[in-house]
């Protein structure tokens, strides 16, 4: 694969070592998924050595729908009155497991003082939507229904997800606000999947990405939505782009990279926001490709986007006082 011209050098460097750039996602037939899934999993780095408490829990899962596991991420003094991230992870809604965050979330709630939920949905195609969405409420629910259990204060729950994560976490503000509750105080996106549809500039530009192609993407979507994807018969639940009402939602934080298929999705949600009155801070990483900053961690580029996502949490857990 060439590498895009517009590749920030440091970046450039360390894709060159990686086997991602050997793989392909769409090559795996739909039935052959769950197993490829499981080795990619197995691959998972274990938990840092830390003092925070990680807990996994079962909650009840939607009416009829089974139980839903959280990973609870909480400082080792107990406490009180505490902000809380609900986190969504990434993954394509094909692939992800929460602790491939775990070093994020306890890197959050060591330095920020915070508790940390991670929700482990159901994955497509075995479970196509709503199941992700229904998982997500599920536990959103239950966390704020056990706030004084979780040491946490309702009213600074804020909600982030990265990726398939991030279109799941605006989801999540999206549904509490049409449903009266829970609360949601901030939104963080991280390059989130929003849209089904495909059909911006930068979906059709990247038929080649170091991570998460035109192809990639539109064999995701399938995967969560089968015959319905691009159709008018996708909820905006599923596909926050396809909200044409973003009033009243929570403050929120979006970021993204110049040289994946969500670019513009992302940058239209952002627009969106905006218009419709809700206070949002946009980042745009110049030269960088989806998920840079977990595949190359250690690049300027890497550190800056981690830290500018990290000082906004903190800043908006800060105005909630």
């Amino acid at each position: 694969m060439a590498l895009h011209p517009h590749l920030d050098p440091e970046l450039r460097a360390g894709v060159e070592q990686l086997p991602i750039l050997d793989f392909d996602i769409t090559a795996v037939s739909y039935e052959d998924l769950p197993g490829q899934r499981e080795q990619m999993h197995a691959t998972i780095a274990p938990p840092p050595e830390t003092e925070v408490v990680i807990e996994n829990r079962l909650v009840p899962g939607a009416e009829g729908q089974p139980d839903v596991r959280l990973r609870i991420y909480r400082p080792a003094e107990p406490g009180q009155g505490r902000p809380a991230l609900y986190w969504i992870h990434g993954g394509g809604m094909i692939i992800g497991l929460p602790e491939q965050d775990d070093a994020m979330m306890v890197g959050y709630v060591e330095r920020l003082g915070i508790v940390g939920v991670s929700v482990d949905y159901r994955l497509a195609p075995e479970h196509q939507d709503p199941a992700q969405v229904e998982d997500c409420w599920a536990g959103l629910v239950w966390v704020a229904e056990n706030a004084a259990e979780l040491g946490v204060d309702p009213a600074r729950l804020a909600v982030g997800g990265s990726s398939a994560g991030g279109g799941l976490a605006a989801a999540m503000a999206l549904m509490a606000r049409d449903k009266g509750g829970p609360d949601i105080a901030f939104q963080l996106l991280n390059s989130p999947m929003l849209d089904d549809r495909n059909i911006t500039p930068s979906s059709h530009e990247f038929t080649e990405a170091v991570v998460w192609s035109r192809a990639d993407n539109l064999y995701g979507w399938k995967a969560l939505l089968g015959d319905r994807a691009g159709t008018g018969e996708v909820s905006v639940y599923a596909a926050p782009a396809r909200a044409t009402d973003l009033s009243g939602l929570p403050p929120a934080f979006v970021d993204a990279t110049e040289l994946e298929v969500f670019r513009d999705e992302c940058v239209d949600y952002v627009r969106g926001l905006l218009k419709a009155g809700v206070p949002t801070e946009f980042h745009l990483y110049p030269g960088a490709f989806h998920a840079f900053d977990m595949w190359v961690p250690d690049t300027v580029l890497s550190r800056r986007s981690l830290a500018t996502r990290e000082a906004a949490l903190k800043r908006a857990f800060d105005q909630m006082m």
